[in-house]
């Protein structure tokens, strides 16, 4: 649990050291940042689709896989997260500890930054060779880029990035302490097709931060759950 610990509090002490930078910034200035983090997290997320969905052939030609798997998860987990309505819940949460507290923009800051933390193969793998054979050099690795985002984040979106930790201890925790079983379930295949679902989300969260466009990312959470249940099938029926 080292590498898990030690990410947690790299990522809040990246928010505390961006909510100092922040009190300096001028509004004008502050507004540039964050449409300058938007085109950073749409070009993240973009990156993090393409490395999981192509693939090079033997003959050194570029493959894609997994196109129809990810029409299918978006539009089966937006659904479900439009009728579970997670994206009002949540919101609703959010603003409740807004108004207590008096944190603006707390939910957006919050939702951006737990989502780059915690999606993608590094928080995985990571997690599952932090418990299962104490390695904890991925998570340092990741603990590093984390530091280095979170500051930027924080800066521009508020003190919600450096409440992100909680998230990423208790998600990636759970896998630390899972490692075993999920070692042998989590597949090459299965973690790239989670990942790709995964980081088109973290694209529409840029897309977010930069344009009028609103994207309720909490109610496309569920999509990511549904490769394992598509790869899942797959093995029964085999």
């Amino acid at each position: 649990m080292f590498g898990v610990l030690f990410n947690g509090v790299a990522v809040l002490l990246s928010g505390l050291i961006g909510m100092f930078i922040k009190k300096g910034i001028p509004t004008s200035i502050e507004k540039s940042i964050k449409n300058s983090m938007g085109i950073v997290v749409v070009i993240i997320g973009l990156n993090g689709v393409l490395t999981n969905m192509i693939t090079v052939r033997n003959n050194g030609t570029l493959q894609a896989n997994g196109e129809i798997l990810l029409v299918v998860s978006l539009a089966i987990g937006t659904l479900l997260g439009e009728i579970l309505k997670l994206d009002d819940k949540f919101n609703g949460l959010s603003d409740k500890i807004e108004n207590k507290f008096h944190i603006e923009g707390f939910t957006n800051g919050f939702v951006t930054a737990s989502s780059i933390y915690c999606i993608g193969a590094m928080a995985i793998i990571g997690s599952i060779n932090s418990g299962l054979l104490g390695d904890h050099t991925v998570l340092i690795t990741k603990s590093i880029i984390d530091f280095v985002v979170g500051i930027v984040l924080a800066a521009s979106l508020g003190i919600g990035v450096m409440f992100s930790f909680i998230p990423v201890v208790l998600y990636q925790g759970s896998i630390a302490l899972l490692a075993g079983l999920l070692n042998s379930v989590l597949v090459d295949e299965l973690l790239a097709q989670i990942c790709f679902v995964g980081y088109t989300i973290i694209a529409c969260l840029g897309l977010n931060l930069m344009t009028n466009l609103k994207f309720k990312v909490i109610n496309m959470i569920p999509s990511i759950f549904v490769p394992v249940v598509y790869y899942g099938l797959l093995q029964i029926i085999k």
